[in-house]
């Protein structure tokens, strides 16, 4: 097969199965093995964690990009475009980047297939052995990869980074990696190698002695959020180790954990930079979709929350903006249909008006998905753009509107807004 348009190849990546029957990494590594391991050929950095890996990502992309350093980034989902999942320098790669890496990889594919017939990849095996090739290809000095799911397993743990990053620890995807948090822990303690560094964000005590002792086994020091790093989210955002004490603007504890993370994995590397830059490089970092102020008032929240954890520091960061405002939060909320509906649902307060709605996306839950409680206690609107333009109307001033539940549907209200913009221009 030979690709001519990206929408061609993005199509394809997604009618690809996403699990081979069994779950190991010898399809790619054998993948890879033939096109002479790109995966060696740049520096690592390699990111884990049930929630805040993708904000950790995106602050370690920047901080060595203004430590002028040509980096790459690989992360999931994506918000806007296909293009955000493999970056360069903070660009998305370009469709003819996307075509030339899928047909270097098809060729390979053909060629295994020569004398293994049913061989194959599965989506994300494919699109993280396009983000290497591309890495490796451009000559990245250095690439910050986020796990799928997982650690031991996932397909991008097939690299031996510089520093490992595990930002938490919670439930989610138990039926994969789980089911309790010890399994999960013991998991996301895969990308632990041999003599490189571990940096542990805000992991339940429960669990650190699982990432302890492999620490041990594999001979690495563990810097500690908590222990060896601090952070404060009072007035502003404030980071100390042992080195240094910086300050950055205020923004959720969460995301304090995730920059906090980021700037200890980055002083790991020993790059020149002041901390002036460092500061700079946090402060003008945007995340898409996490804890995103699409306007003040109201206030519209946009964020991928998508699990038990996530969806918790998520409200009581609406919660506490509540209290301040001292208005009606409204939300707007749809979520896949393999995740933990009922126990994310259970978090929402009695004031907040909560409203179900749905995309067309297969995973996507329409209303027969969701637990009969929940449809029986929260309206359900099949059209996403009505449910979210009467709520946007309905809004006061000092009202909070949130839209939560799943990437897609952030990335859809913001392809909704941004052609509303476009068009009062």
């Amino acid at each position: 097969m030979i690709f001519t348009k990206a929408q061609d190849v993005i199509s394809y990546l997604y009618s690809l199965p996403k699990f081979h029957a069994k779950g190991d990494l010898s399809f790619i590594r054998r993948v890879l093995e033939e096109l002479d391991n790109p995966q060696d050929k740049v520096k690592m950095l390699h990111v884990t964690g049930t929630n805040g890996k993708g904000s950790t990502s995106y602050y370690l992309s920047n901080l060595l990009q203004k430590a002028g350093q040509k980096t790459g980034l690989f992360v999931s989902p994506y918000v806007f475009a296909f293009g955000e999942r493999i970056q360069l320098n903070g660009q998305n790669i370009s469709d003819p980047d996307l075509v030339a890496t899928a047909n270097q990889i098809e060729q390979v594919l053909q060629k295994i297939r020569q004398t293994d017939p049913d061989f194959g990849l599965v989506t994300f095996e494919y699109e993280a052995v396009m983000a290497f090739t591309y890495f490796a290809k451009t000559k990245c000095d250095y690439a910050v990869i986020e796990v799928g799911i997982g650690g031991t397993h996932d397909s991008t743990n097939v690299i031996n980074p510089e520093v490992s990053v595990i930002t938490t620890i919670g439930l989610d995807h138990e039926k994969i990696i789980g089911p309790t948090i010890q399994d999960i822990a013991r998991e996301k303690s895969g990308i632990i190698k041999y003599q490189r560094p571990i940096v542990l964000g805000n992991v339940p005590q429960s669990v650190l002695p699982i990432i302890k002792e492999k620490a041990e086994q594999e001979q690495v020091p563990v810097y500690q959020l908590g222990q060896d790093f601090m952070v404060k989210s009072a007035l502003q955002t404030s980071y100390r180790d042992a080195s240094r004490t910086l300050t950055f603007a205020i923004r959720p504890e969460v995301e304090g954990y995730d920059l906090a993370v980021a700037i200890r994995a980055f002083s790991t590397l020993n790059l020149p930079l002041s901390d002036e830059k460092i500061e700079e490089a946090i402060n003008h970092t945007v995340i898409p979709g996490r804890y995103q102020i699409l306007q003040e008032q109201p206030l519209i929240i946009l964020d991928g929350a998508h699990n038990i954890q996530a969806m918790q520091n998520l409200l009581n960061f609406v919660h506490e903006q509540q209290a301040r405002r001292r208005g009606k939060v409204r939300v707007l909320i749809t979520m896949m249909k393999d995740k933990d509906l009922a126990e994310v649902f259970s978090l929402f307060q009695a004031s907040d008006q909560v409203e179900l709605t749905t995309i067309a996306y297969p995973r996507a839950a329409k209303k027969a998905d969701f637990p009969s409680a929940v449809q029986a206690k929260y309206p359900y609107y099949a059209s996403w753009q009505t449910a979210f333009t009467q709520l946007k109307q309905d809004s006061q001033p000092n009202d909070i509107l949130l839209v939560t539940g799943s990437f897609y549907l952030v990335g859809e209200v913001l392809q909704l807004e941004a052609t509303n913009a476009s068009s009062r221009h």
